[in-house]
This record gives structure tokens, sequence and C-alpha cells, in this order.
């Protein structure tokens, strides 16, 4: 399925922690002149002073579908996404056990045209909000299984410095090339 706005193509930068996801974002939101939906969790959980509790997780949800829907108007052609609410679905699910339903719900509706999937190839930076480096595959695994499982047009994006961009850039104008066919 195709996002509700075909004029605006979505490419989400997904991954575990610490892959880059927000330079990347920023990144290809120049690279391509247009807007990106940064990571509406970083923020909120900025502000938390005990680790997220459920409702936290469905604020989160509400928060990032909203924040996106906000700067959609401001695209070009392109909307870059710093992840999307499906990281609420594999952190609720991870942490609780489940995933809240107002996620699993907009989880069809919802779809981006292509999701890049950082690889962990990077080496862990240390951050207050990231808590797992040494879950780092599992999460991985749990993106790839996810992907997957939404039948996501997704590319996978290794290397370092330039590499990394280039390869992310590379991906996304090969997109762009096999959409317009």
């Amino acid at each position: 399925m195709r996002n509700p706005s075909p004029q605006i193509l979505k490419i989400a930068v997904v991954g575990p922690e610490s892959t880059g996801k927000s330079t990347m974002s920023s990144y290809l939101a120049k690279y391509y002149n247009t807007v990106w939906v940064p990571e509406f969790a970083r923020k909120y959980c900025e502000k938390l002073t005990q680790p997220p509790i459920w409702q936290d997780e469905v604020n989160m949800f509400y928060g990032q579908v909203a924040l996106e829907d906000e700067l959609l108007p401001q695209a070009n052609s392109l909307l870059i996404c710093d992840t999307t609410f499906i990281t609420v679905k594999i952190w609720s699910e991870y942490t609780f056990g489940k995933s809240p339903q107002e996620v699993l719900d907009e989880l069809p509706k919802r779809p981006y045209d292509l999701y890049l999937l950082l690889n962990i190839d990077l080496p862990w930076e240390e951050d207050p909000l990231r808590d797992f480096p040494l879950l780092r595959e599992h999460f991985m695994e749990v993106w790839y299984k996810e992907l997957n499982a939404l039948n996501a047009n997704y590319k996978v994006i290794s290397g370092s410095g330039p590499e990394r961009y280039a390869n992310a850039v590379k991906a996304v104008d090969e997109f762009l090339i096999s959409d317009l066919k």
C-alpha cells in the first residue's frame, strides 16, 4: 500500500539506537531540499524524570503522527522522517510485552514509500536517552521482522561518514527512478 499523499513520497529513516538516524535525516532533507520530521520521542523523553510508562508510549505515538502531519504540507516531493511510530511498537513490545492498540490500528493506514534501515556498523555513542548498547543486534533483527511483516520497501544502509551518506542517496535515487516507471 502506498501512502495516502501520493504527491509527496515519504522516506523513513529507521534502525536501532545510535545508527545515525537524526544525522542522516537532516542530511537527506538538505540534499533533497525538503523538510524532515524529527523524532518526537527524543524531545518527549528529555522531559521525563522517570522511565517511560505505558501512557508515555501512547503519547509518543500521537506526537509522532501529529508532527508528521504538521510538516507534510511543507515538504517538496519528499518528506524525510527520522524514525516512525513503529518505534513505539518495538519499545512497547520490548518493555511491556505488547503494543498500544492505536499503533497496531494505524500501521496499515500510514505506509511509507521507502524505509532506509540504518545498519549497526557505526560505533555506539553514549547518550542519556540510549539504553541498549548490548542489544543492537537484537533490535536490528526486530527491525527486519517489522519491515518484512509490513511488506515494506526498504534498503539497508551501511558504511560510515561520506560512504554512508552516499549509500543512502543512492538508495533514494534508485527508488525515485523506479517510482517514475
